[in-house]
């Protein structure tokens, strides 16, 4: 019989409706009942794509005696962190303050008031390597409750007390400056790994925000250095086994240094960080490589992530069934040199061993190699292999598909709307912008309230009850100012703007600056949710700041400036000293410095070719974050576009920063050379 989780929408949550578990959502239904029957709370957070959520869930969750003992002396409350960010940010502080460590799963005991004081991760059915039992930390926990109560409620009360204390307050300091960012740069360079592209040791990810920061550095300064370390990294991953060879996007890390072996599952916020910068890539040096990874990246996010409402499907699955019934890790990805005969025949499958670095002893398990693209000396019949690889690609499309969690988030269908809509005009996809355009409209349509309030997540079409939070606004925002510069639609400004208000209104600190991950109106948990630095996705933080400042620059509001540049103050006390983690921080403040550039392009008509040559020059463009504004004279669709007439009765470009502008230009070249100073 199906446990209280039937009725979620969250695919994670639902994965679990069928346990023998008598789980709970987080509601404070589920506190009142551990509060009336006198028991604590086990708190268990992951998400649908995590492997060893899975892993716990078939070997304890899925067992009915662990689950009567549980059933019996504990509340159960199974959260998706994807869904609620806030519930999950809080414990993971108190579980990294407390072992050192987190991760998912995330197990957590609390007292009926939501107080913790016994954490983990995984923990396995039998004692392993050191590690207890589930069961043997299950009857632990229960006899603390019961016989030293007065001593498991302390340690809670202390754990909160200590979470409270650990308030940031960085607004009150200056924007980063030129010696920051150059001091953040030399940072990097210290611990790149030149033989290998990408920063520090194994696991690997994918660093998509320092490179962010890295081109912009670049494109401001001419800093060699910082190209190639951002060029070199995109070319390793494009060739390693973390970039899918035939399908293209980007899995979630590489368990190794040289990025051969990933964690399989693809994550939509990794493939819109990384589409955007092989796309940025491109705009600054012309690489091929660049702009087929920012294609292909887009076209597997738009051909595999795209929901039936237009919206995109937070992520897909490392396991799935390797033809035997039985769910293994990266089943879907890899290839035999068998397999690879079955295929394609022994002769071009001897061509697609060497191509993709298949070899019989493998790269990863039971003789299976992760496909990659080693370089190789001498000449590749690039027909030759491209016929290889549809063949290959329509063959593992027979196998059986990795799940998919449907779920739509609103910061990351943020990120994959800005993502999209650049890599749509830089490379005259109009498809791709119109599956931005599509994924902005349900944004508005579903996850946004006549308030302009964000919901966090919608699924089939049905909004979920979570409210959003900060990086929620903020990437949403991001999402919609580059769709406004793309399309020339000032209505994607505007709802840009309501967003941009609610961050202003209701996630600062009026007196410091200081931004909050959730509302000061939102649920009240054991703490207020607070964290600047860039972890998979940019920080609700250092979003906030690029879109404040987005929004600024295309408006001239100075509140909205003031906060920018207020919030970057984390940035000047963090860049120099961890720049690895708070890429986009870093990235923003190099707009800063740079201005941010406002250019506005006027012609007769959108579809006027010298307008469109023009526009198009604008948005290539390397300066950091220049905002672009297009249209007709006194169009009262974009702020930047008042007092602009055509110059000669010809389409014309004004370029403006720091309150002050170049004469205006109707010449391409010398919109370009403008743009690239």
């Amino acid at each position: 019989m199906p446990n209280r989780l039937a009725h979620e929408t969250s695919p994670y949550l639902l994965q679990h409706a069928d346990n023998p578990v008598d789980w709970w959502p987080w509601s404070e239904e589920a506190f009142e009942e551990a509060r009336k029957r006198n028991v604590p709370v086990l708190l268990s957070i992951g998400y649908s794509s995590c492997h060893w959520c899975h892993v716990m869930a078939h070997e304890s969750f899925e067992d009915q005696e662990t689950a009567e003992y549980l059933n019996a002396h504990y509340v159960s409350v199974k959260v998706d962190r994807e869904e609620r960010p806030d519930v999950d940010a809080v414990y993971m502080e108190a579980v990294q303050a407390a072992t050192g460590q987190g991760g998912w799963p995330m197990t957590v005991f609390l007292t009926p008031d939501a107080e913790p004081f016994y954490f983990g991760t995984y923990f396995p059915p039998a004692p392993r390597q050191g590690m207890p039992s589930f069961r043997q930390v299950l009857q632990g926990v229960h006899q603390a409750w019961d016989e030293r109560r007065d001593e498991v409620t302390e340690v809670a009360g202390k754990i909160v007390r200590d979470l409270a204390g650990r308030e940031i307050s960085y607004g009150d300091a200056q924007t980063p400056g030129e010696e920051e960012l150059a001091q953040a740069l030399l940072g990097l360079t210290r611990e790149y790994d030149p033989q290998r592209g990408g920063f520090g040791g194994a696991p690997k990810f994918p660093p998509s925000m320092v490179l962010e920061f890295l081109l912009r550095h670049h494109a401001r300064t001419g800093a060699e250095g910082a190209l190639q370390m951002a060029s070199d990294t995109c070319e390793r991953m494009a060739r390693g086994g973390i970039y899918d060879q035939l399908g293209g996007g980007f899995a979630r890390y590489s368990v190794d240094r040289d990025w051969v072996v990933p964690h399989f599952e693809k994550m939509l916020y990794d493939n819109a960080l990384l589409c955007r910068v092989y796309a940025h890539l491109w705009r600054a040096t012309g690489s091929e490589l660049a702009r087929r990874v920012a294609l292909e990246t887009a076209d597997f996010m738009v051909r595999e992530l795209r929901t039936n409402e237009g919206g995109f499907a937070s992520a897909l699955d490392a396991d799935s069934d390797d033809g035997t019934g039985k769910h293994v890790e990266g089943a879907y990805y890899v290839w035999t040199p068998e397999q690879l005969r079955e295929v394609l025949g022994e002769q071009d499958a001897d061509l697609a061993a060497r191509h993709f670095g298949v070899t019989e002893e493998g790269t990863f398990e039971e003789g299976a190699s992760v496909l990659q693209l080693p370089v190789r000396d001498g000449f590749v019949d690039a027909g030759k292999v491209a016929s290889v690889r549809e063949r290959l690609l329509a063959a593992r499309s027979q196998r059986p598909a990795p799940g998919r969690d449907d779920k739509v988030v609103a910061a990351w269908n943020g990120l994959a709307i800005a993502a999209l809509a650049e890599t749509g005009a830089y490379f005259d996809r109009p498809d791709l912008v119109e599956a931005a355009v599509a994924a902005a409209d349900l944004l508005v349509r579903l996850h946004l309230d006549e308030q302009a309030r964000l919901t966090r997540t919608s699924k089939d079409g049905h909004a979920g009850a979570n409210a959003g939070v900060l990086e929620d606004y903020a990437d949403v925002a991001e999402g919609f100012l580059a769709l406004a510069s793309v399309t020339g639609e000032g209505v994607w400004l505007e709802f840009a703007g309501f967003l941009v208000d609610h961050v202003l209104a209701r996630f600062t600190d009026a007196e410091s600056g200081s931004l909050y991950d959730t509302a000061a109106d939102a649920e009240r948990l054991i703490r207020r949710p607070q964290d600047p630095t860039d972890n998979a996705a940019p920080s609700g933080w250092s979003a906030a700041a690029g879109a404040l400042l987005g929004y600024a620059a295309h408006t001239g509001s100075e509140p909205h400036r003031t906060a920018a540049e207020k919030a970057l103050g984390v940035v000047k006390a963090l860049g120099p000293r961890v720049p690895r983690f708070i890429g986009w921080g870093l990235a923003v403040a190099e707009a800063v410095l740079d201005g941010p550039r406002e250019v506005a392009v006027v012609g007769p008509s959108l579809d006027d070719e010298g307008t469109r040559s023009l526009h198009r020059t604008a948005l290539l463009g390397t300066a950091p974050g220049a905002v672009v504004a297009v249209g007709v004279p006194e169009s009262e669709e974009f702020p930047l576009l008042s007092d602009r007439p055509l110059v000669g009765g010809e389409p014309a470009a004004y370029v403006c920063r720091n309150f002050t502008c170049d004469a205006p230009t109707t010449e391409v070249d010398r919109l370009r050379a403008v743009l690239s100073d």
